[in-house]
């Protein structure tokens, strides 16, 4: 596909976005940008050079003091665009707000890729009203491409309409997936690879959960899917890929469960190798 310019991005299409009368779910999807192309643009600088702060539910599960300084970023922007905003973070405890917009954001998704200097890491925000998500963004952060979407109004790259693939089989699909930082999880997971490798054209591992789903819905991948993620990895994709027309299931908020998202041609079939 021809990706339109990073420096191009708008939902609605018109450079006189501010002067029109937005609908709530545009004007949020126009937020969820700008907010994570700055925050973008801030850990862009850091790429290469990230220092670990700690480490969370497991040894291998690392936060860096970017992670930390970028959530601050999102949440500082979002106060002064969206005042009185519910803030769920990854790495922060939640901030309740007094109107019904939620933010659920990802400072850094793909922190062991941004660790390690590896170039799949991505800023993801979403905005949820009542509970449902309407809006979300997530940004690439070496390319500088943005994703967006609105509820029943459509997935975007850089402000161009999205679609998913329409693959003939799933013998000629290429499948993205992710691991989870448990070694008995890892080992189920182990035994899901092994049902499904004969049975597609192959499989990527790339560390972001946020680009997977939203590379579903560009049909980049023909279909995603990975257990033990949480809300702010998936809240922005999930939408993404949902709106572009793929097939979406999620696990509960907790984490527990499938995330999964693919083009309809083969979400049935690949569901049930993954789910067994």
């Amino acid at each position: 596909m021809t990706i339109p310019p990073a420096e191009a991005v708008n939902p609605t299409g018109n450079s006189s976005t501010h002067a029109q009368v937005l609908s709530p779910a545009t004007h949020l999807e126009f937020v969820a940008i700008e907010v994570a192309v700055l925050a973008a643009e801030f850990v862009r600088t850091q790429h290469g050079s990230a220092r670990a702060a700690g480490t969370k539910s497991t040894p291998t599960d690392v936060v860096t003091e970017t992670d930390l300084a970028s959530e601050t970023l999102i949440r500082n922007e979002i106060a002064a665009r969206c005042p009185g905003s519910t803030v769920i973070g990854e790495e922060y405890d939640d901030t309740i707000g007094a109107n019904t917009i939620s933010w659920i954001v990802d400072p850094i998704d793909g922190t062991v890729n941004f660790l390690y200097g590896l170039p799949v890491v991505s800023i993801s925000v979403a905005a949820r009203i009542g509970g449902e998500t309407v809006a979300g963004a997530v940004t690439d952060l070496l390319s500088g491409n943005t994703f967006s979407a609105t509820a029943s109004g459509g997935a975007r790259l850089n402000g161009a309409p999205l679609q998913t693939s329409q693959p003939a089989s799933l013998a000629t699909s290429l499948i993205g997936t992710g691991f989870a930082y448990q070694a008995n999880v890892r080992s189920e997971q182990a035994e899901t690879l092994t049902r499904l490798l004969p049975a597609c054209r192959d499989i990527r591992c790339m560390g972001s959960a946020a680009l997977n789903l939203c590379w579903v819905g560009a049909g980049l991948l023909d279909g995603y899917f990975e257990r033990d993620i949480k809300l702010y990895d998936y809240a922005a994709g999930e939408l993404i890929a949902r709106e572009a027309g793929a097939v979406v299931r999620l696990p509960a908020e907790s984490g527990n469960g499938l995330a999964f998202a693919a083009s309809a041609a083969i979400a049935g079939e690949l569901f049930e190798l993954v789910n067994s």
